[in-house]
């Protein structure tokens, strides 16, 4: 079931998410409908508070399949990249953001089963991005600059 996407100005969006204490079945509805909604509206990750849901939980597909991330903490970080990102709850806005180019990160899974995984490129962007989410962080807070359709072009006029 898709749910509604919170945008810019909703208070959900700027609160520090509790820990998901729960792995039962409404835990597994959520992960459900935040996988439906973020296929919905053609997204790369959506964080439960994106959802007006303060948990830590998120859902990341890159395309390579779906990754389900419960109560997620990056242990490492490694390098640099930059590249323009957007946001499901800032429609029609994209900003300059430098990320880590491969992040570790502890989870559990939907049973509460502790895994780790390691992501590179968009991914590590994509779990980074979701993450800072769960912190009451968007992309606008820490963006070098906001990225336009003017200013993209100028890019690639420069590039040729």
């Amino acid at each position: 079931m898709e749910r509604k996407i919170v945008k810019l100005g909703d208070e959900a969006l700027r609160k520090v998410c509790k820990p998901m204490q729960k792995f039962d079945l409404r835990l597994w509805l959520l992960l459900r409908d935040m996988a439906d909604t973020m296929y919905k509206a053609e997204g790369v990750g959506l964080a439960a508070p994106q959802v007006g849901i303060l948990r830590r939980v998120v859902v990341i597909d890159v395309g390579d399949g779906l990754v389900e991330l419960v109560n997620p903490v990056i242990v490492s970080a490694e390098g640099e990249q930059g590249g323009g990102e957007g946001c499901l709850s800032i429609p029609g806005k994209r900003g300059y953001v430098v990320r880590p180019e491969r992040v570790t990160v502890k989870a559990q899974d939907r049973k509460g089963k502790p895994f780790e995984i390691t992501a590179e490129g968009l991914f590590a962007r994509a779990v980074c991005h979701e993450l800072d989410h769960l912190d009451g962080r968007l992309y606008i807070d820490i963006m070098d600059h906001e990225i336009t359709e003017e200013s993209e072009q100028n890019e690639e006029e420069a590039e040729n």
